[in-house]
């Protein structure tokens, strides 16, 4: 095995993305891979159906804002560059399985909920990742149950 060349880490940007993001780190520099980050913002007009009855473009803008600012922060921490850092509006699953096409990416690493039950019936993002991407998928555990290591 060759290893990883390009690694994308997807994120939703919450408290827990940082666990998902020191094991992405890690990864690449096992490999010596470059590391890509995405945050995929779902369109308020997906979320809630297109039923929105007033304008919500402002609301949207500043979205926008707040997410492209929490990106670069997460990013500069992880010390992404500009170029390897992106940021999408549409299905969170469509859009990572687009960026890793695009950027010919080897592998990529989600965090996981560990959900059980209905909400695992009905699907997560890293469900829809998993089953639709090219390359290796690693899912993180994270919240309630999620065994942290202590290196």
């Amino acid at each position: 095995m060759s290893g990883y060349k390009r690694i994308l880490l997807a994120v939703d940007l919450a408290e827990e993305s940082s666990i998902v993001g020191e094991r992405a780190v890690q990864l690449a520099r096992l490999f010596g891979a470059q590391l890509h980050v995405v945050h995929v913002v779902e369109p308020l007009s997906l979320v809630y159906g297109g039923d929105i009855p007033m304008d919500m473009s402002s609301v949207q803008d500043q979205i926008q804002e707040q997410a492209q600012s929490s990106l670069d922060d997460f990013c500069e921490a992880a010390g992404v560059p500009d170029a390897h850092r992106y940021l999408i509006f549409g299905r969170p699953e469509t859009e990572i399985h687009r960026i890793a096409m695009s950027a010919d990416i080897d592998a990529i690493v989600v965090g996981s909920h560990g959900r059980q039950g209905l909400a695992l019936l009905l699907g997560s993002t890293a469900n829809g990742v998993l089953h639709g991407a090219s390359c290796d998928v690693l899912a993180v555990r994270v919240g309630p149950g999620a065994h942290q290591s202590a290196d």
